[in-house]
């Protein structure tokens, strides 16, 4: 992983479950299938001698360059969540995620208000969840996506008792 630039030197990451690709795979089906069906309408209509406009090659060109975009989204699923990690340290949580737009956050134990676990139906069949962390400034606020359960309800745990006690000592 090329993250050195924005990544804190030492830190021994904790990577998501390679299973949330399935997770990923669906949530792109489901919205790639929808727009490229919505996008060949037109298409459709041409051919069948409905519409006159958009001319034919306009009508094959919207769903096709979407067709591309599509794959070429599918084609990165699986190294985007490859670059999902977090590491627990003293003072906070770091987490980072994204391979063109990197992004990496520390957010302080002090500043949660409180953590809570979301899991969808294709997460749930799989094991998986989100840990969803809340702080007092919407812009820090942060989600890991794809953990296996126990260690989601574990980090859940932990993390609440570290934002009380930091929230105790102010």
């Amino acid at each position: 992983m090329h993250t050195e630039a924005i990544d804190p030197p030492g830190i021994a990451w904790q990577r998501v479950s390679p299973q949330y690709v399935s997770v990923r795979l669906v949530e792109w089906a489901v919205a790639n299938l929808a727009a490229v069906l919505i996008l060949s309408a037109p298409l459709v209509f041409v051919l069948l001698g409905w519409w006159r406009w958009p001319p034919l090659w306009l009508a094959v060109t919207v769903p096709a360059v979407a067709l591309v975009v599509a794959l070429w989204r599918l084609a990165l699923i699986p190294r985007q969540v490859r670059a999902i990690g977090y590491a627990e340290r003293g003072d906070d949580l770091l987490i980072r995620s994204g391979i063109f737009f990197q992004r990496s956050m520390a957010v302080p134990y002090g500043r949660m208000q409180y953590v809570d676990i979301a899991v969808g139906p294709v997460e749930r069949a799989l094991g998986l969840c989100t840990v969803k962390l809340h702080t007092a400034s919407p812009g820090t606020n942060a989600r890991i996506p794809g953990l296996p359960a126990m260690e989601g309800v574990r980090l859940r745990e932990q993390l609440a008792a570290r934002g009380e006690a930091r929230l105790a000592g102010l």
